[in-house]
C-alpha cells in the first residue's frame, strides 16, 4: 500500500530531474529465462511475459519523446538453444509482428518498424511477416523502432564491409573516399539509424553485448545496467536509466 503510494510521486521526481531525452535508446532485454525460472514458469511464459513488457516500453519511451528505440531481442548466439525454445520464440516473434499491422498506436503515432540482423539466419514464414511489418510503417518517420534478431554486432560489421567491397568492385565507391559515413550507410539495410545516446540492460548483468559496437560503443553512449529482469523492468527503471544520460549531458555541458 505504501509503495502504491510512494511510487508515482518518485516517479515525477524522477521525470522532473530529466532535462535532456536521448534521441536513441537502445535495449538489451536481458532475464526472460531467469524469470520465468525463479516464478516457477515456463521459458515461454517468461518470453512473453517479456514481449509484454517490451510493448508497455515502447508506449513509455515514445511518450517521454524517445524518438529511436532499438530492442535486443534475439542475438546470433541465441540460436545454441534448444529447438523447442527456438519455436516457441520464433511464433512469438512471427505473431508480434503480424500484430504491429494492425496496431492503432503504430499508425496513429507514425511508428516505422524495421529488422536489423542478419536475415539468412530467420525462417521463410518468419521473414514474410517482418517484411510485411515494415511494408506497412515503410512511410512513417515520427518515431522508428529497430528490432535486433539474429543480430550480431561483429557480424553486422562483417556484412557491412563486404558490401562496401561489392561496390568498390563495381565502381560505385572510390576506395579512397571511404569513412565512417560509408561504413554507417552500409551497417543496416532501410532506415538510417543514428548514434546510440543510452543503451539499458536488464537483468543484474554489466556487459553490452556485442551490441551495436559501430554505433554504441564508437560514439561513447551512456551505459545503464539494472537488476530487474526485463518482465519485471518498471516505468521507473527506464525514468532511472534516463537521468544517467542526462547526468552524462550535463558535465558535457560544464565542460564545454
Amino acid at each position: 500500500m505504501l509503495r502504491s503510494g510512494i511510487e508515482p510521486l518518485y516517479e515525477r521526481y524522477l521525470r522532473w530531474q530529466v532535462k535532456h531525452i536521448p534521441l536513441h535508446v537502445a535495449v538489451i532485454q536481458d532475464g526472460n529465462r531467469r524469470f520465468a525460472r525463479d516464478q516457477g514458469l515456463d521459458r515461454a511464459v517468461g518470453h512473453r511475459r517479456g514481449a509484454d513488457t517490451t510493448e508497455e516500453f515502447l508506449d513509455w519511451a515514445c511518450d517521454l519523446g524517445v524518438r529511436h528505440i532499438t530492442l535486443y531481442t534475439f542475438s546470433t548466439e541465441n540460436f545454441r538453444r534448444d529447438k523447442d525454445e527456438l519455436a516457441a520464440l520464433f511464433t512469438l516473434f512471427q505473431e508480434k509482428f503480424a500484430a504491429i499491422m494492425t496496431d492503432e498506436r503504430v499508425h496513429r503515432n507514425h511508428i516505422r518498424v524495421q529488422m536489423i540482423g542478419d536475415r539468412s539466419l530467420l525462417p521463410d514464414d518468419l521473414l514474410a511477416t517482418i517484411d510485411a511489418a515494415e511494408e506497412a510503417t515503410l512511410a512513417y518517420d515520427d518515431y522508428y523502432i529497430n528490432i535486433a534478431l539474429a543480430y550480431g554486432g561483429r557480424n553486422e560489421i562483417v556484412h557491412a564491409a563486404r558490401s562496401i567491397l561489392d561496390e568498390v568492385r563495381q565502381g560505385a565507391i572510390d576506395p579512397a573516399t571511404i569513412g565512417t559515413t560509408t561504413v554507417e550507410t552500409h551497417l543496416h539495410r532501410g532506415a538510417p539509424i543514428p548514434p546510440v545516446d543510452l543503451i539499458i540492460r536488464t537483468g543484474n548483468d554489466c556487459r553490452t553485448s556485442n551490441f551495436l559496437p559501430w554505433l554504441a560503443n564508437g560514439h561513447e553512449s551512456a551505459v545503464y545496467f539494472c537488476a530487474p529482469y526485463w518482465p519485471a523492468f518498471r516505468r521507473i527503471d527506464l525514468l532511472r536509466a534516463m537521468r544517467v544520460y542526462d547526468q552524462r549531458m550535463r558535465l558535457k555541458e560544464r565542460a564545454a
